[in-house]
This record gives structure tokens, C-alpha cells and sequence, in this order.
């Protein structure tokens, strides 16, 4: 006697784990803030280089504003937290605003 046995694989589904969302640090121009002050918090805060933190001021100088990174929103938080800490704390008007990324 033989029976008809059929064998079915077992399939293991992997559960789609979503990507971050992602967060633009802006850094916006003021008359006010020196620029020395801006290349000094963007090599501190956000650990550029000097041709890099330079280049970037100056694009937010003649544009009103640049991003500075792109990163997950607790990361951009914290880093806009800092720069914006370390403006008050040398009393200028310095400002960088986090934004969700479209």
C-alpha cells in the first residue's frame, strides 16, 4: 500500500523593514554672524574640513540659505541643537533648521 503524500516548503517571509526618514540640516544666512564664527561651528558641530565648511557658508551667504547634511532626524536634531548652543552662547544670531528631506 502506498500512500500520496505530498511535501509543501515552508516559506519564510522576511518582514519589510522601512528606511528612515531623512532630515536636511539648513544653515541660513544672517548680517550679523560673523563668518569666522560660521566655518568655526560647522568644522565643530559638523566635523567639515576647512574648504568644505568654507564653501558652504559662503553658498548659504549668497543664497540665504544651504544644506549642511542629511541625516536621520534624531542626528539632525541633536547637530542643529549644538550649533544653535553654540551661537547663543557667543551671542549671535546664527540659525540651522532641521526639515524633512522630499
Amino acid at each position: 500500500m502506498s500512500e500520496n503524500t505530498t511535501i509543501k516548503p515552508i516559506v519564510k517571509s522576511k518582514p519589510k523593514v522601512e528606511r528612515p526618514r531623512l532630515y536636511k540640516v539648513l544653515l541660513h544666512n544672517d548680517d550679523y554672524t560673523p563668518r569666522e564664527f560660521v566655518v568655526l561651528v560647522l568644522k565643530v558641530v559638523f566635523r567639515m574640513g576647512a574648504d568644505a565648511s568654507q564653501r558652504v557658508m559662503m553658498t548659504a551667504h549668497r543664497m540665504g540659505s544651504c544644506v549642511v547634511v542629511v541625516c536621520t532626524k534624531d542626528v539632525a536634531e541633536t547637530k542643529v541643537k549644538e550649533a544653535m548652543d553654540l551661537a547663543k552662547d557667543a551671542e549671535f544670531p546664527l540659525m540651522f533648521t532641521a526639515e524633512p528631506e522630499e
